[in-house]
């Protein structure tokens, strides 16, 4: 079983993934680019670390455990003896090929499996920058992922199946996942659904049908989701729901994935929903 883990990137997702993978056991390194960056991230997992104790759902001594498993570089070099890699860096095609064809050549065990947690991307996009494609696969996590249960494995075609085997088990056995397979393209299973339906709710509240509170409560309490559509994408990030619409769009050419006009001007006003403090919603 896989026991040194790397994760690329300290952000929401990528923290998430590293107090995930260093509950269940594992020796994780955390890299980001800027030290800035380090110092924001350990603070992130840190922080929800003392909320499980908190919460009674983790013991002091468990967090100090997970703590002690975690450490923090600004040099990707130091993955080199990772066995394997989980990026969740920004959605950007070429910032995401960067990366992975310098993985590539840093971690040397090269049937350690390179995964990305990429939403939207098409995963042989980003095997194609390697000299080992076969190594290349999709881990797809949710936020937040201590929570969420869920991880979508996204083999490219030319994916090997042993680096499947040996993500997929580090996902389910040692980080507690339930995982789905999905086919390589854009969306995969859950994003294939669910971005369609916040592009509608949005598409509702530009046409004039409903305003955002009745929509969000019409699905709440008449179709029993946890949360309606309008908070839902003010959650995942105004920004992100427009880039991954733009892309699904790409890939098939239907209406239905294309960004609503609101949603681009919300973006470009800097209203990215929760995070920035205003979306659908003021927070």
């Amino acid at each position: 079983m896989v026991q040194r883990v790397g994760i690329v990137g300290a952000g929401l997702m990528g923290a998430g993934i590293a107090e995930v993978a260093a509950k269940s056991g594992a020796d994780v390194l955390v890299w980001e680019l800027k030290q800035e960056a380090v110092d924001a991230g350990k603070e992130r997992i840190e922080k929800s670390l003392a909320k499980a104790v908190d919460r009674g759902k983790l013991s002091a001594e468990d967090r100090d455990a997970t703590l002690s498993r975690l450490s923090y570089t600004t040099n990707l070099e130091d993955f080199a003896d990772r066995e394997m890699v989980m990026e969740a860096i920004v959605e950007n095609e070429k910032i995401k090929k960067d990366v992975f064809a310098q993985l590539d050549e840093i971690v040397e065990d090269k049937t350690a499996p390179l995964c990305s947690n990429t939403s939207s991307l098409p995963i042989q996009t980003i095997a194609s920058a390697t000299k080992n494609p076969e190594r290349v696969l999709g881990l797809h996590f949710f936020n937040p992922v201590p929570v969420l249960p869920l991880v979508e494995v996204i083999p490219a075609l030319t994916t090997s199946e042993d680096a499947v085997e040996k993500a997929q088990s580090f996902a389910t056995e040692k980080m507690g996942k339930t995982a789905i397979r999905a086919k390589d393209r854009s969306g995969f299973i859950v994003n294939f659904l669910l971005v369609p339906y916040m592009l509608s709710a949005i598409r509702m509240v530009e046409q004039g049908v409903a305003t955002a509170e009745d929509i969000d409560t019409g699905m709440k309490l008449g179709a029993a989701h946890p949360m309606g559509p309008l908070t839902l994408a003010d959650m995942v990030g105004l920004d992100t729901c427009a880039f991954i619409a733009d892309v699904m769009f790409e890939e098939f050419g239907d209406p239905t994935y294309s960004c609503p006009p609101l949603l681009r001007r919300m973006v470009q006003a800097g209203h990215f929903g929760r995070k920035s403090g205003k979306g659908f919603y003021e927070y």
